[in-house]
């Protein structure tokens, strides 16, 4: 881990730098050598970090609805040139350009949070060894060896011996307990996040390899994270644990808000936007219609939950429109209307009485 550290040396100035104007704010409210001032400071850098990566979470996002989409034709060039391995890679970067997709797209976020990562576990190794590292140096060094998060310094691990972790003014139990709960707590996040993915968020409607990929992530992640958890300093378990808090709240809002199409969140999402319309008679806010624009621009090719949608609206005698409006149906208009007067005109006759009934027609008389 040293080793792949030192390779992002070249951010590590940056990255101290950030870290120490936060620790000057934050050093201001819980004193300089607080264990919080140093905490939220990483905290701080994440949350810094991902609003930074908000547009390339916007890229993963469309990726990977773009490589569910394409899983039935990436299967088919699959089965048809099995045989032809040269073929069939010439076949899916074909496909790829034909629809704008990029596998190494979904990748992306992970990718560019790679060097920040390292570059924080360079800077807490520095500060665990003593050594002034990019901005930190002088007074900051020795504050932030002495700074402890619950008991357990910032820069001690779950493996450090009983002799490093006591230099570090703690004790070995309190580094251990501390550590382990926030291992548990960042496999535990990663883990929640993708299971809430493959539980709402999916194409139900198409069954793919990529479904059953994105199924053993789903155990294979946290346990990664937790065996590589135990070498990680508490501040790159609190920087990684913060990343992850981060990623399952994005996740959930842009389920709720802009959900997969054919999804479970889809179906709850136009449930929601059916209780709009028939509380308002309208679909309020341009995101809402963009989604609505989008169903109605499919036309046949909607998916079950979109025809219900449409279905659900036309009982009400509402239509969608290409804008991502809604109005009262033409049809539905028309039909009541034509109901309603062919109800005039359709005039019930009297109703007679029991002697009127009794008695027979009059003969006509005979002239």
């Amino acid at each position: 881990m040293d080793t792949i550290a030192s390779l992002f040396s070249f951010i590590t100035t940056p990255v101290s730098w950030i870290i120490v104007q936060f620790h000057k704010l934050y050093g201001a409210m819980f004193g300089a050598d607080s264990g919080w001032a140093w905490g939220l400071s990483i905290v701080s850098l994440v949350i810094l970090i991902r609003i930074c990566l908000i547009p390339l979470f916007v890229k993963q996002i469309k990726a990977t609805r773009g490589m569910q989409a394409i899983q039935p034709k990436m299967k088919a060039i699959q089965e048809r040139y099995k045989n032809d391995k040269q073929r069939q890679s010439e076949e899916m970067m074909k496909l790829y350009k034909e629809t704008g997709t990029n596998p190494l797209s979904s990748c992306l976020p992970i990718l560019a949070q790679s060097p920040f990562f390292f570059a924080l576990y360079h800077v807490l190794a520095g500060i665990a060894n003593g050594k002034p590292i990019g901005e930190i140096d002088g007074p900051l060094l020795e504050s932030a060896r002495n700074a402890h998060i619950f008991g357990a310094p910032l820069a001690s691990k779950f493996t450090d011996s009983a002799d490093k972790v006591a230099a570090l003014g703690a004790s070995i139990t309190d580094v251990r307990v501390v550590t382990a709960i926030m291992i548990v707590l960042m496999s535990l996040s990663q883990f929640y996040t993708q299971r809430q993915l493959m539980q709402k968020n999916v194409d139900l409607s198409v069954k793919t390899p990529f479904m059953q990929q994105q199924k053993m992530l789903m155990y294979v992640f946290p346990l990664i994270f937790a065996v590589m958890g135990i070498n990680f300093p508490v501040g790159v378990l609190v920087y990684w644990m913060t990343t992850n808090l981060w990623t399952m709240g994005q996740q959930m809002y842009v389920i709720n808000q802009n959900p997969t199409p054919g999804s479970k969140a889809q179906d709850q999402y136009l449930t929601r936007l059916l209780k709009q319309v028939s509380s308002h008679g309208a679909i309020k806010g341009r995101s809402k219609k963009k989604i609505v624009a989008a169903i109605v621009a499919k036309g046949p090719d909607r998916n079950d939950n979109e025809r219900k949608f449409i279905t659900a609206l036309s009982k009400q005698g509402m239509a969608a429109q290409e804008d991502g409006s809604v109005m009262k149906s033409v049809e539905a208009t028309v039909d009541a209307d034509a109901a309603g007067s062919g109800a005039q005109k359709r005039q019930q006759p009297k109703r007679q009485s029991k002697s009127q009934r009794q008695t027979p027609p009059s003969k006509p008389s005979k002239k």
